[in-house]
């Protein structure tokens, strides 16, 4: 069985949807974004202690604090590129960002090999199906655009506006199927 749990977020942020397999957290997203396709499947509305850790997680990091633990969660499908990728984002310190260009080259030097596709990368990122706990809206275009987010852009400028980014530095790309 899957359950689900709506958590509702600060007002300058949709809501968030949980779900777990009644021990793990097994995805979190923003409701009404662009990956909520992903998860139209029936769920079972439950109060899980899950979601209640999950929940002040989510607390402590809308209060603008770096929470000092990580809810207990579940990827399925995890690939090792996949699981390379989410090391990586869970490296993410609080406030900062990296490119996909960044992460491409962590994991060919970790591989040994010359090059790695941030393309690839990319749909690793945008694959994760729990976030702001594993932190994919930290990362960036190589040359500062606010690009690939599934949980919609208007979330990803405000997580990092929420984590006092300087914003300058960044821009909203003008076309792209993330917009």
């Amino acid at each position: 069985m899957t359950y689900k749990y709506i958590y509702k977020t600060p007002h300058n942020f949709s809501n968030m949807i949980m779900t777990s397999d009644g021990e793990y957290l097994t995805g979190l997203w923003f409701d009404g974004s662009k990956d909520s396709f992903k998860y139209t499947m029936d769920f079972e509305k439950k109060e899980l202690k899950i979601f209640s850790q999950t929940s002040k997680w989510l607390d402590i990091y809308f209060s603008g604090k770096n929470p000092s633990f990580t809810p207990k969660y579940k990827i399925s499908n995890l690939t090792g590129f996949r699981q390379e990728v989410i090391d990586i984002l869970n490296s993410i310190e609080y406030g900062e960002v990296i490119t996909y260009n960044e992460i491409s080259k962590i994991i060919a030097k970790k591989r040994g090999i010359k090059r790695m596709s941030a393309q690839a990368v990319g749909g690793a990122v945008g694959w994760n199906p729990i976030c702001i706990i594993i932190p994919c809206h930290r990362v960036i275009g190589s040359n500062g655009s606010l690009t690939g987010y599934g949980g919609g852009l208007e979330n990803k400028v405000a997580l990092l506006k929420h984590e006092k980014n300087d914003m300058s530095k960044y821009f909203m790309p003008k076309y792209g199927i993330t917009l």
